[in-house]
């Protein structure tokens, strides 16, 4: 394979061709020649080598051939080359369940909670960073990538349809977190959870001190307000409704920020709330950046190799060549005697 930086030097080649053909390659007598009479002419050409003229001009094309060529910047052949990259594995815990569509938070908690997530991603730098959704249950959404836009791209299709089990396992996230992470070494690894804060099973804090154990940080992120809010729901024929419980009564989500408080504590980790409030994520990034990285394995990448130095030492040495190649024939002494007589 072939590439060139610079293609539309190539294009010099045209007129080059046209100079070729209609100057260079006729074979006629010079015109200066024409014009003389038969025996200066005979002299002239007696003291000039035909051969070595028309070689000299040969060498003078090839060295312009190969100049543009050069010129082009030719990119041949593939090149690996390793490409360190410093980092932490980071994971995403969101909770999609029904309460996230309350309102206290604008436009909704998880409509917020996307959008400072997303603004996070924005901060990357070498970091690995993988996607959980959760609710009565959990799964594994987007395993451990570097392609932050693909990570943003299905960040953006989260809604709280995507799990039909409804609640707020906060220990079933923090499980498939805890398998989010493949490698022995967990002091590069942080989890996020992200969620109002219900706890429906209560292993919560048991498995956040199992993973600071192993060396993992977790920060949990509070979406919602303290005084609560309804939940909306949209029935079947898209009328708006508010959520209510088995006896008709509307239920009212309050952000549990105690339970998120005690998780983020024994994961080592610090408590942020996700409000109205521009830039929420501020404080979950700068923790991150004060942790050690380390270089995680070598993204290997291929590329194409720049040739064009040996084309244009090619085409120095070719004109070097040319320019040396004498035109003149050696003759005697005498002949120079007869010539010049």
């Amino acid at each position: 394979m072939i590439e060139f930086r610079y293609p539309f030097i190539l294009y010099f080649y045209f007129p080059l061709l046209f100079i070729w053909f209609f100057l260079f390659m006729k074979n006629k007598k010079n015109k200066l020649l024409a014009n003389t009479n038969k025996s200066l002419r005979a002299k002239l050409l007696n003291h000039i080598d035909a051969n070595r003229y028309r070689w000299k001009q040969r060498l003078f094309f090839l060295s312009i051939l190969f100049l543009i060529f050069a010129s082009s910047g030719p990119q041949i052949g593939t090149r690996l080359a390793p490409l360190d990259r410093k980092g932490i594995d980071l994971v995403f815990a969101i909770d999609v369940s029904t309460s996230m569509n309350a309102e206290d938070i604008k436009p909704n908690r998880l409509g917020k909670a996307k959008f400072e997530i997303s603004q996070m991603i924005r901060q990357l730098k070498g970091d690995r960073v993988a996607i959980i959704v959760f609710a009565g249950s959990s799964h594994m959404y987007l395993p451990l990538t570097t392609d932050y836009e693909a990570a943003k791209l299905f960040l953006d299709q989260i809604d709280t349809n995507m799990i039909p089990t409804q609640g707020t396992a906060l220990s079933s996230a923090l499980e498939t977190g805890l398998s989010a992470f493949t490698e022995d070494d967990s002091k590069y690894k942080v989890l996020v959870l992200v969620t109002d804060g219900e706890d429906h099973e209560g292993k919560a804090i048991d498995l956040a001190n199992k993973a600071s154990d192993r060396g993992m940080v977790i920060h949990t992120v509070g979406v919602g307000s303290t005084s609560g809010s309804l939940i909306p729901i949209v029935d079947n024929n898209g009328l708006r409704d508010y959520k209510r419980d088995s006896t008709g009564k509307l239920i009212t989500s309050i952000l549990n920020e105690n339970i998120l408080n005690d998780i983020a504590s024994a994961g080592k980790g610090i408590y942020v709330r996700f409000d109205n409030r521009p830039a929420s994520f501020r404080s979950i990034v700068n923790a991150i950046d004060l942790m050690e990285k380390r270089t995680l394995k070598s993204h290997i990448y291929s590329e194409y190799e720049d040739r064009f130095q040996s084309f244009a030492m090619l085409s120095v040495g070719i004109m070097i060549i040319g320019i040396l190649l004498p035109t003149s024939k050696r003759i005697s002494n005498q002949k120079e005697e007869d010539y010049f007589a």
